[in-house]
């Protein structure tokens, strides 16, 4: 019979060591979190028991008294398996705990898990939970965004989109397009600060073409894009 993945002990465990590590880290952590974790660590020792029963019954070499080996060993994938979706289930609860708190990085690493364990729709889903409360955090900020901003507000845009590329996973819907979103006002700002400053653009310059909206139906190149941008607002900085 086919092994499933819940049924791997390296996959099972891993959710609830990524739990002790959260408490470990700290005791003083607000309680929800605290109680998503433990759920966790007991879901995936009721898993391990029933995982551990499935192994036992495989490797009989006949039934319990009474009872049909086939009957018995589909009885235990069965409830290892509606353990595993509760540990799933938990698992997700932990992630929505973690991102009310920003806590990014950990949430990536559970996505990364569930892909591990061959949960692809699991680890899609809380990348998309990941993104969204990335780009809820920035909101704000990103709204504000127009084509007249003095270079505080220019920094902060760079540092916003910088971060969105580097915490929004890149599977995350029309990423690239959003972040390119915001090029053009921040590249006609960066224009803009050019030429009050009367700073010599160079030949090879494409704050100007940026600003226009050369790049807007390029997303795919938003990073080298948003990295040209901010070579140039630095050597203005720098003077």
């Amino acid at each position: 019979m086919t092994q499933s993945p819940y049924l791997s002990l390296r996959h099972a465990v891993r959710p609830a060591i990524f739990a002790h590590q959260l408490l470990a880290g700290d005791q003083e952590r607000a309680g929800k979190l605290v109680a998503e974790c433990e759920e966790l660590l007991l879901l995936t020792r009721e898993l391990l028991k029933a995982t551990g029963n499935v192994h036992v019954l495989e490797e009989q070499s006949g039934p319990e008294p009474g009872g049909d080996p086939r009957a018995q060993l589909l009885d235990a994938y069965a409830d290892a398996g509606m353990i595993w979706a509760k540990v799933v289930g938990s698992s997700m609860a932990l992630a929505a705990a973690l991102l009310e708190q920003n806590k990014w990085d950990e949430v990536r690493r559970l996505a990364s898990f569930f892909q591990d364990a061959g949960e692809m729709a699991v680890a899609a889903d809380l990348r998309v939970q990941l993104g969204e409360a990335v780009w809820d955090a920035y909101h704000e900020q990103l709204r504000h965004v127009n084509p007249k901003m003095p270079p505080a507000e220019i920094q902060a845009t760079i540092q916003a989109l910088r971060t969105l590329l580097r915490e929004v996973p890149e599977d995350f819907p029309d990423r690239n397009a959003k972040v390119n979103f915001f090029l053009r006002p921040l590249a006609a700002s960066i224009q803009a600060l050019m030429s009050r400053q009367n700073t010599e653009i160079s030949y090879d310059s494409r704050v100007g073409h940026i600003a226009a909206g050369g790049v807007a139906k390029y997303p795919d190149i938003v990073k080298i894009s948003l990295d040209e941008l901010t070579t140039e607002f630095e050597a203005i900085v720098r003077g």
